[in-house]
């Protein structure tokens, strides 16, 4: 590929085989030069005779916070980074077109979207599941100053420079980090593309629906308000970062 390219998957209790798989056929399709398995919790079997760096923590960090130390550990001579969930259930020609667009167009920030209307799904969430994530995206659309179909698909992908941008702003440490993520880069100006994905749902994966989309739709207010803060002091001659401990101070 013309750009490098560094992966980080975070990996909360996952399945081995499943992980394996996914890391195998991620390298012989996309080849990035770097992935990183943010590994909390415990793991079946060991993964680390793959051509990968796992980072391993006794304690649950959250998807966020694995993500950022996976980010802020990779290379800084990688020109994309990108993350994908463990499960499997991004196609890995998915994540190639996500890098695919950064590579041959002037976006910042691709992300997946299971709800495109061009997105193939495999096989589909359960029904509550599907329906308790048409309301979370109905609400983001109303509550955010970005539009998307999808904010929370577990696959994005970003040039390195649009990360520099928006990583002194993210402190939502579990599943709320894809909505921020994508609320500050908007607040920030800019440039997002939402691109279709073939999703193959796992229906054996650890999040609890109804808790964590009763987390979600909490964090949707704060991450509303902080990034309306953020796009005002940016718009501003002062501009820089606003007060609120960020991840990366970790």
């Amino acid at each position: 590929m013309d750009c490098s390219v560094g992966l980080v998957i975070p990996a909360y209790n996952p399945d081995s085989d499943i992980l394996r798989d996914y890391i195998v056929e991620v390298t012989s399709v996309l080849a990035p030069d770097e992935i990183r398995v943010e590994l909390d919790g415990d793991i079946e079997a060991p993964i680390d005779d793959l051509d990968v760096t796992v980072n391993h923590s006794a304690t649950r960090r959250g998807k966020g916070a694995a993500i950022v130390d996976g980010f802020e550990s990779l290379s800084p001579d990688v020109d994309i980074v990108l993350f994908a969930d463990a499960d499997g259930s991004t196609a890995v020609e998915s994540l190639t077109e996500l890098v695919r667009t950064l590579q041959t167009t002037d976006v910042d920030i691709c992300v997946g979207s299971r709800r495109h209307p061009d997105a193939t799904i495999a096989s589909h969430q359960s029904v509550f599941r599907r329906h308790l994530g048409d309301v979370f995206a109905w609400t983001a659309r109303r509550f955010l100053d970005v539009s998307l179909y999808d904010y929370q698909c577990g696959a994005k992908a970003l040039t390195t420079d649009a990360w520099r941008d928006v990583r002194d702003y993210i402190n939502e440490r579990g599943f709320a980090f894809d909505l921020e993520l994508i609320a500050i880069a908007a607040a920030l100006r800019l440039t997002i593309e939402e691109v279709p994905v073939t999703w193959d749902d796992n229906p054996d994966s650890t999040v609890d629906p109804i808790r964590t989309t009763a987390d979600m739709l909490r964090s949707l207010v704060s991450v509303r308000n902080r990034s309306k803060r953020i796009g005002s002091d940016s718009a501003s001659v002062s501009g820089g970062r606003d007060d609120t401990a960020a991840l990366t101070d970790d």
